[in-house]
């Protein structure tokens, strides 16, 4: 802290976080050296303000069918800036102009599901999240994109061959599926005999 005039009997501090108790202490110097601190103040609050941070992590994916499940790390309570502190989740899918918007009033949340019947699997979309309180609404965040749930695949592997190599052992071979939309990623694969 800058050193104030010795007559002086006040003084402004700045740059504190908003809605954040502070105590003070002041402490007399000298040429000599520095003194004791006094005891300390009562606790201040600073006044509320808007949030001016924005989640971070915004990520997703994964849920079934017909789900765009959204993820973002949680802002911590000294950053959230005053009290009715929440999320706003914009999102839209990819190439589309405008934008769907939905409230989370969980200061603890880090997760949003979105649930309508006619998202296509592994559909992409545009996400953003920012945050809101009392005071009103902060920044959103860059965009991410995020994709819809899969569905199970929907065809199955073609040219199926088995080829015996020993009296308990066979090979089975397939051709993979392809990656896309209708299919999903195929994970793996299931041998039933």
């Amino acid at each position: 802290p800058e050193v104030i005039n010795g007559r002086a009997r006040q003084a402004t501090v700045v740059d504190l976080s908003p809605w954040v108790e502070y105590e003070f202490r002041v402490v007399a110097s000298n040429s000599v050296g520095i003194g004791e601190p006094s005891r300390p103040s009562a606790l201040l609050k600073t006044k509320a303000a808007v949030p001016v941070v924005v989640p971070t992590n915004i990520s997703g994916g994964g849920g079934t069918r017909s789900e765009l499940v959204i993820t973002w790390e949680p802002v911590p309570e000294e950053l959230q800036n005053g009290e009715g502190f929440g999320y706003l989740i914009v999102f839209r899918p990819l190439g589309s102009t405008s934008w769907t918007k939905a409230v989370v009033a969980s200061v603890e949340a880090s997760k949003y599901v979105y649930r309508n019947e006619s998202i296509t699997p592994l559909s992409p979309f545009e996400v953003k999240v920012g945050v809101y309180n009392n005071e009103g609404e902060g920044t959103l965040s860059s965009i991410s994109v995020v994709y819809s749930g899969e569905d199970e695949p929907q065809i199955a592997p073609a040219g199926t061959s088995a080829l015996s190599i020993s009296a308990a052992e066979v090979e089975v071979s397939w051709q993979p599926i392809a990656w896309n939309r209708h299919t999903g990623r195929v994970l793996g694969y299931e041998v039933r005999w």
